[in-house]
């Protein structure tokens, strides 16, 4: 597999600090985008612990394959799906132990959205409002679903997604890592194509940016690192409101199997 990518993150024009975290991996093929909730500095802590969490569990599992998973194994998806949920349900834990020992990171969380990319496959593990999209030809689709309140009702038609945009309402997220003992993970996985480009970002992008802007930039910028910085600028251009981080894949040419694949290949030999 060849890729290339850029990853930025930026506290924007209104925010003391950041909160959002960001790991851009490719030795594992690790990308994940956290944004970090919570008083004082704590999400911060909430974020920055979850990253380092997920990116450590899975280069103990490169090590040994046979790391137990956190979590119930879903047999209809592929071992390295089952390895990124394990991951994203061990960072729940450990967050979500360290919010309840000290009283100032009581409640703490942080969203996450991460891609694995092992070969042909893109795994995909989720919880909150940031998000991973993929432009593939013409087409800029979305590989999350957010878990927020307004996102909520524009889905069973209580608000439109004009409504929801002005929405007073709207940061507030149903589903984040951390604030529950256990969490719920949305898990999906796509075939990869020759020319796809992967997106994952923190709400301080769409917050701001359109889609089609967003889609614009990716497909016009050949490179990743590029179209990383001038999203961040876009998005501070639009105000700035919240912290930005965007992580941006290109796949350049496709490969066989992938490190997941072969691990587990080597395990149950």
């Amino acid at each position: 597999m060849d890729i290339a990518f850029g990853a930025k993150t930026d506290v924007g024009l209104k925010r003391e600090h950041n909160e959002d975290s960001l790991c851009a991996d490719p030795k594992l093929g690790l990308f994940v985008v956290c944004d970090g909730m919570g008083g004082r500095n704590a999400g911060e802590i909430a974020s920055t612990l979850a990253v380092d969490i997920i990116q450590k569990h899975l280069g103990d599992a490169q090590k040994n394959a046979s790391l137990p998973l956190i979590g119930a194994h879903n047999a209809k998806l592929s071992p390295q799906t089952n390895r990124l949920a394990s991951a994203v349900r061990l960072a729940n834990q450990i967050v979500n132990g360290a919010g309840r020992a000290k009283p100032g990171q009581s409640g703490m969380g942080t969203t996450v959205v991460s891609a694995l990319i092992s070969g042909p496959t893109l795994s995909v593990a989720h919880a909150g409002d940031s998000r991973m999209y993929m432009v593939r030809d013409e087409h800029m689709h979305a590989l999350t679903v957010d878990h927020s309140l307004v996102a909520e009702q524009v889905r069973q038609g209580v608000l439109t997604e004009e409504q929801a945009e002005q929405s007073a309402q709207k940061n507030i997220v149903t589903r984040a890592l951390g604030v529950e003992e256990t969490l719920q993970v949305d898990l999906d996985e796509i075939e990869l194509a020759k020319g796809d480009i992967i997106l994952l970002c923190s709400d301080g992008l769409t917050k701001g940016v359109k889609p089609n802007e967003i889609m614009r930039v990716l497909r016009q910028e050949k490179e990743p690192q590029v179209a990383c910085d001038r999203l961040i600028k876009m998005a501070n251009a639009a105000g700035g409101e919240d912290n930005t981080t965007v992580i941006v894949i290109q796949v350049r040419k496709l490969s066989g199997p992938g490190l997941w694949q072969q691990l587990m290949k080597h395990v149950t030999s």
